[in-house]
């Protein structure tokens, strides 16, 4: 293996998220054994019942029944036991992972240990998800469905936030790397609409470009620039999902003056135009 794989969303679905219950008697996937890789989205579990363990970027977690759980987009893992555990997963696109959700998650990067719910939390949990699933498998051609299915998501999201924002990792001291990456993507969520220099990041936090470079690859797998074209490309899903703006407009308001171009990049980045992302996701 010359790299380590990333498993891309869109590849599978084109609603912005994939849900599945599991139960005891099901068997395992054949993608549930894989090596490790790193996924480009967000990934909750909510374990009923059973065990389970993962490797997350060398660090070992082990799940009991009860337990929530997530992984940030760009974390290698990979299944290590062969118990068999039950429960949900849920895999989400960082754009339906709102900017003060994403902070709580982003809050813990290297830190997030698996959430033990009390027994309110678990079934309000499994309420959620259960609905969430049973809409989600229901006829898409309802001109309400992915609004119902997104809104019951930012439910469960939500709920998992307020679970971990509850967590005191300040006295957990993180690495340099860590620190710096999780400054970086701060100030990332911030400038992006007018700095989209590397090099302006490196001096905005002291640093030189190459050793900002290497902190992100080392936490995150990527460099520099890939995170900001990510940004822009989040940015411009949001606009895109959460307004009426044009592409143009959306264009001029991530810093482009030349939407033609705006549109190629996003095209290249997503293997659809801004206006077919659009409609995939408003129907």
């Amino acid at each position: 293996m010359k790299d380590i794989p990333v498993h891309q969303l869109k590849e599978r679905v084109s609603s912005g998220l994939d849900i599945w219950h599991f139960v005891p008697g099901d068997e395992p996937d054949e993608e549930d054994t894989l090596g490790a890789h790193r996924d480009d989205h967000y990934i909750f579990f909510v374990l009923e019942s059973g065990s389970a363990s993962l490797m997350v970027d060398f660090q070992e977690f082990a799940f009991v029944a009860g337990s929530l759980y997530y992984l940030l987009p760009g974390q290698v893992h990979h299944r290590i036991n062969a118990g068999v555990s039950y429960g949900w997963f849920l895999a989400v696109d960082s754009l339906l992972v709102t900017p003060d959700y994403q902070q709580v998650f982003e809050d813990h990067l290297q830190l997030q240990q698996p959430f033990s719910l009390n027994p309110q939390q678990l079934k309000q949990c499994q309420d959620v998800l259960s609905l969430l699933y049973e809409k989600y498998f229901e006829d898409d051609k309802n001109p309400f469905y992915l609004p119902v299915v997104h809104s019951l998501l930012q439910s469960f999201v939500g709920m998992a936030a307020g679970c971990y924002s509850q967590l005191n990792d300040k006295r957990l001291q993180s690495s340099r790397p860590s620190q710096l990456a999780q400054q970086f993507k701060k100030l990332l969520a911030l400038h992006i609409r007018k700095v989209k220099s590397p090099s302006a990041y490196a001096g905005m936090l002291n640093v030189s470009e190459t050793y900002l470079n290497e902190a992100l690859k080392k936490i995150t797998g990527f460099s520099v620039s890939y995170w900001i074209q990510q940004e822009v490309i989040l940015e411009a899903k949001r606009l895109l999902y959460y307004t009426e703006m044009n592409v143009k407009e959306i264009a001029h308001d991530l810093g482009y003056e030349d939407h033609a171009y705006f549109s190629r990049l996003f095209k290249k980045a997503e293997g659809i135009t801004p206006l077919s992302f659009r409609s995939s996701y408003r129907k």
